[in-house]
């Protein structure tokens, strides 16, 4: 029984050292990822806009629909595994440029996602830079340790790149 309680305050002692030390960690964050693709600028911009397809080549994504524009925006509603995510467009150049922000308030973290889409060769090049932000310390800690804030866009790369039958490999 005594160490059971060792090890319970010990492990609650790691959660508020984690915790204080997120305290201290920036609440903004900027960070971005590229790949090359075999696929154009705009079948790349077509995939990423094609909301209602985005559950069949997005890992972890159990659906995705499009809801009513908000002030003139087109917005959707993804659902992952973290539950309902609702996103609206900022900024919508074809085959060029996209920008998403996070529109609900509640959500421990929000933000944007911003694509950028460029020719490479016969292919083309998407960027996607996060400029977001974490409202927990404890949530700053884990996204800035353990996950890292790259680790989505490097999914959502890898993700794009298997719709395409490709192997890809994000830098940043």
């Amino acid at each position: 029984m005594k160490i059971t309680l060792i090890v319970l305050g010990v492990l609650g002692g790691l959660v508020v050292l984690a915790a204080l030390i997120g305290l201290f960690l920036p609440r903004e964050h900027t960070a971005s990822r590229a790949a090359t693709f075999a696929q154009s600028p705009a079948a790349l911009f077509a995939a990423v806009r094609d909301v209602a397809a985005l559950p069949t080549w997005r890992s972890g994504l159990k659906s995705a629909e499009l809801l009513p524009a908000r002030n003139g925006r087109a917005s959707y509603r993804e659902t992952g595994p973290q539950g309902p995510v609702t996103y609206v467009v900022v900024e919508e150049r074809a085959a060029e440029k996209l920008v998403l922000r996070i529109a609900d308030d509640s959500l421990p973290c929000g933000g944007t996602w911003t694509f950028e889409f460029s020719p490479a060769g016969t292919g083309g090049v998407l960027r996607l830079t996060e400029r977001g932000f974490v409202k927990p310390a404890l949530f700053r800690f884990l996204a800035r340790f353990v996950f890292g804030h790259t680790s989505t866009m490097e999914t959502y790369l890898r993700d794009l790149g298997r719709k395409f039958g490709q192997n890809i490999n994000p830098q940043p």
